[in-house]
């Protein structure tokens, strides 16, 4: 299974980038950056300014292993220039936008710290620049970036995923894939000595 090792995890809101990016490193061991820990200040949902974050993201960037879960627009090209494998999750709305709406929910109910200690809240739910909002500002646009570089020739590869359980295949591929090399690998240390 040809994977990168500088991979980006790109989707519409709530489709579930940071749980597959989380998955993809267990599996591969290849260093996860949460998005939202590196761009939200702690404790108010204040972003950092973009030339921080672009900063922030440049460093990660250069390295040669990495997953990001997502990339802002102000900074996409940072990680566009250097990504191997975007991974897009191109779900219908209603599988993002119900996730999305239980998550939110639930986080709020609990009381749950999201990152760097802020906590969503029923009624930032339903303001004018909650996550919900942000859902139908940028659905179309995301979409419409993961068909492209899906159909058109790019710098990188880009599998893109049509639903949760397409998704949920390949990842069990993958897993199966790399417990297959790490045995090879296994095998051929022992056999080496």
């Amino acid at each position: 299974m040809g994977l990168g090792d500088r991979i980006l995890v790109y989707g519409v809101t709530g489709a579930g980038k940071s749980s597959l990016a989380a998955r993809v490193s267990a599996i591969t061991g290849i260093p996860w950056h949460s998005v939202d820990d590196l761009t939200f200040k702690p404790g108010n949902w204040e972003s950092t300014p973009v030339e921080e974050q672009r900063a922030v993201f440049g460093r990660v960037c250069e390295g040669d292993r990495w997953i990001l879960d997502s990339a802002y627009g102000t900074w996409l090209d940072i990680p566009l220039a250097r990504v191997e494998t975007v991974l897009g999750l191109d779900y219908p709305r209603q599988v993002s936008l119900l996730r999305l709406m239980r998550r939110t929910v639930l986080r709020s109910i609990r009381g749950d710290m999201v990152c760097n200690g802020n906590r969503e809240t029923l009624r930032g739910a339903v303001s004018r620049q909650s996550i919900i909002a942000w859902h139908f500002k940028s659905f179309d646009r995301k979409r419409a970036r993961i068909r492209k570089w899906s159909s058109e020739p790019q710098d990188f590869d880009t599998i893109r995923f049509r639903s949760p359980r397409e998704t949920d295949q390949w990842v069990a591929e993958l897993a199966q894939s790399w417990t297959e090399r790490r045995r090879s690998a296994d095998v051929s240390g022992v056999m080496s000595r």
